[in-house]
């Protein structure tokens, strides 16, 4: 089973360029202090404005500010990957925040759902399958939009999505955040069993939000998650290959 020693990064995190209350260094360096080989930034895209999503200006500003990042951080002598990411709202007709141009220069993409919460089975599922079918979904971000103890998730058929995220290579997050621990522990065991990885991402908006992942493996030890069948299980350089290989175009 997966345990928190097996965790080699984290690739949902968000920094004072969207809502989070720290910079993307000194999450970075917080991950680093933890032992990690490599931290994702995935912060919020232009359409959650109540979140201070990123316009496409910021998006090229934070992702220069991440190579600048990685070459500071070699210069000091540390085995560490700032990744580019972005959480791309998954729009009312399922299709993704920003345009192709703009999607094809992150490292990864977690799409996840953040508006029009209120939706009927049929509806929902429509918009995420669409999503999940884009070809720059990377991971489902927390699939039901749940907030534990405050909202109840909207209703979707999990055998389907995850069906559709196994048929499109897509990884399927367990958001650690203690409020959310969505995808339910309870549906791993069908993720495993049609090969669709999970990704225990804690949705850090701060330095100690990084240990939200502990939650995410207790859960995800309940489902019987294994260490290779977790995303963010991978080391620096397997993930480095991992992600340019997804974003390599098929032929």
């Amino acid at each position: 089973l997966i345990t928190f020693d097996a965790l080699r990064g984290t690739v949902h995190n968000h920094s004072t360029w969207s809502d989070g209350k720290a910079t993307v260094e000194q999450m970075a360096r917080a991950a680093m202090e933890m032992g990690l080989e490599y931290f994702g930034i995935a912060d919020h895209s232009r359409s959650a404005t109540y979140a201070k999503g990123m316009s496409e200006d910021q998006v090229f500003s934070q992702q220069k500010e991440v190579d600048d990042l990685n070459r500071k951080f070699a210069a000091e002598g540390w085995n560490f990957t700032v990744f580019k990411g972005i959480e791309a709202d998954i729009l009312g007709d399922g299709s993704l925040d920003y345009a192709d141009d703009v999607l094809k220069t992150f490292d990864y993409v977690v799409a996840s759902v953040h508006s029009n919460l209120t939706m009927s089975q049929e509806r929902a599922e429509q918009r995420l399958l669409r999503a999940i079918e884009n070809p720059h979904t990377t991971i489902l971000g927390h699939l039901t939009g749940r907030l534990l103890l405050s909202r109840p998730g909207y209703p979707v058929d999990h055998r389907k999505m995850i069906d559709a995220c196994a048929a499109n290579g897509v990884v399927l997050e367990l958001n650690a955040d203690p409020y959310r621990l969505d995808v339910d522990w309870r549906w791993i065991p069908y993720a495993l069993e049609k090969g669709v990885m999970i990704a225990i991402n804690p949705d850090a908006h701060n330095p100690g939000g990084l240990q939200n992942m502990h939650y995410g493996v207790d859960v995800a030890r309940k489902g019987g998650l294994t260490r290779e069948m977790t995303f963010n299980a991978m080391g620096r350089e397997e993930m480095a290959r991992y992600l340019a290989a997804r974003r390599t175009p098929k032929a």
